[in-house]
Formats: structure tokens, sequence, C-alpha cells
């Protein structure tokens, strides 16, 4: 009679295929990949909101304490922190919604089937592969009040003599915008555009046949497909436009009299200018549950019109 040979691995069902839950090579497969996210995102995130508990200063001769929450009791009552939120949300605002039109005009332009198209797609991603502090210096080029290019084109076109756009207090904010839209309508152009692309040619031929104008395939084709892409970009460029820092630092140092003060930017000021580590992690803290919630809301509002699909 012929023995059975032994193999290894798990208890096996009736079928010969090996039982659930016996088989652990997953996680071996997985943990590489865990150990970078949890030494560099969840360790320094841990270590950041536990900062926020205390009074840690630079240059500090004591030992740290445990303060508890008096870092934020003193947030609620400090009105520079909560006039730079506002701030970072009339940016955040101000550059995600324009940034959003602009580049769903872009796509629908880049989708069509025009010559050159490849040059104009090339072209239209430029801005993106640069890096925010090469944005920033080139666009203090354009503002410079005596040589740039902005105020040059002012003076030949003979409608003045131009104005500094970086230092005034009416025009530093929205000149700061006007470059974010511009360094971050790439992302979203080529977001948007993935998802025209995926839309079937055949829906809109059917509803041109039917005698369906531009903007109607617009409105009941283009638009339903290109929903939940233009949800995402929208969700995902709101959260790093509130979070920005690089951009605003090179271009204004969150000047003029803390008119473009984002909270990032106050954040820095607070821990690296005045040494007031614990009270700046205690500002990040705040800024992260801001966006958790705004990131909860917009998932939950995802999850929903799933459902309802």
């Amino acid at each position: 009679m012929a023995t059975a040979t032994k193999r290894s691995g798990g208890p096996r069902t009736a079928g010969g295929r090996p039982g659930p839950g016996r088989d652990h090579s997953a996680w071996f497969l997985v943990l590489p990949a865990l150990i970078p996210i949890l030494i560099l995102s969840v360790g320094p995130l841990l270590y950041g909101i536990a900062l926020a508990f205390t009074d840690a200063q630079s240059g500090r001769t004591q030992a740290t304490q445990w303060v508890g929450t008096l870092n934020f009791q003193d947030l609620l009552h400090d009105s520079l922190f909560w006039d730079s939120f506002r701030i970072g949300l009339l940016w955040a605002v101000g550059v995600t919604v324009p940034q959003f039109l602009l580049a769903l005009g872009l796509a629908l332009l880049l989708n069509q089937n025009l010559r050159f198209r490849w040059l104009a797609r090339a072209l239209a991603i430029i801005p993106w592969a640069m890096p925010e502090v090469v944005v920033g210096i080139m666009w203090r080029l354009v503002y410079n009040p005596d040589a740039g290019i902005l105020n040059e084109t002012i003076r030949d076109l003979g409608l003045g003599d131009g104005r500094d756009w970086l230092t005034g207090l009416a025009t530093a904010l929205p000149a700061v915008i006007l470059v974010g839209i511009w360094a971050g309508m790439p992302q979203t152009t080529v977001a948007l555009l993935a998802g025209l692309q995926n839309t079937p040619h055949e829906l809109h031929e059917a509803a041109a046949l039917d005698g369906a104008g531009a903007w109607r395939r617009f409105r009941t084709v283009t638009w339903p497909a290109l929903k939940p892409v233009a949800l995402a970009i929208t969700a995902l460029n709101f959260i790093w436009n509130f979070n920005s820092f690089a951009l605003v630092y090179v271009l204004t140092n969150g000047g003029p009299g803390g008119r473009t003060r984002l909270p990032m930017l106050f954040a820095y000021e607070e821990a690296f200018r005045y040494g007031q580590f614990g009270y700046a992690a205690a500002m990040g803290c705040v800024m992260v549950a801001v966006i958790s919630v705004l990131l909860a809301l917009y998932l939950v509002g995802r999850l929903k019109g799933d459902q309802d699909r």
C-alpha cells in the first residue's frame, strides 16, 4: 500500500485546498510597506500630538513639562491664529474653485481632436513639473515692482505706473492666489482629462443623433461620468491648498502685515522663529482635526452617493 506523503502548510478542506486563516505569508508581504509608513508618518504624527500637550521650547534648560490642554486653551483666545485660519480658508477656496473651473475648460479643449494636441498637453503640465520654490521665485520676478514683466506691460499699455503687488495690503493675497491657481491647475487638468477619456464615445454620438447640443451633451453625458473624478480632485486640492506652505513662504513670507499668513506659516513661525514647539504642535493638531473632519464629510458623501446609485 502506498503511503501518503506529508505536505507542509495548514489544514486542507475537502476539495484539497488550504483552509482559511492559516496562511500568514500575506503579513510578510505587507510588512515592508507598513514599516516606512509607521516610521515616517504615524510615528511623527503621534509624537506631534504628544508634543502639543507639553510646554516644549527651544533653548530651554529645564525639563519639558506636561501641561495638558493649556496650549489648546491659549489657541482659543489667540486672534492671530484664527486670523490665519480665516486667511487659509480664503486661500483654499480662492485657489480651488477657479482652479477647477479653468482646468475643466482646458481638459475639455485638450480632449478635442486638434492638431498638435500632444504638444498642447505637454505644455499644459509644465507648471506641475516645476518645484514650488522655483515657481515662487519666478513669480516674484513677474511681480517685481521695478523690472517685473507685469508692471512693464502695464506701463507699455499706458494703464499706469504699475504697483508693488506682493507688498500691497489689498493686492498681496489676490496676487498669491493667482500663482496658486496657475501652479496647481495642471494636476487638476490631468485628472479631469483622464475622466473625459474614460467616458464612452458612443454616448456622445447617441446624444448627438438625438439632437442634443454641446451644452446638453455636457450636462447629460459628460458631467455625470466626470462627477466622481471632479469631486475627488476638488477635495484633494482643497486639502492640499489649505496645507500650503512653500509657495506662499517664498512669495511673501506671510506678509504684508500678516495678510498672507496661512496657518502652516503661522505654526512654522511659532516653532522655528519663536521656539514654541508645544504651542506650534497644538496648532498642527487643530489643522489635522479640521482636515480630518472635511475628509470624513467627503467620504460619507461619496458613500451615500454610491449607495443611491
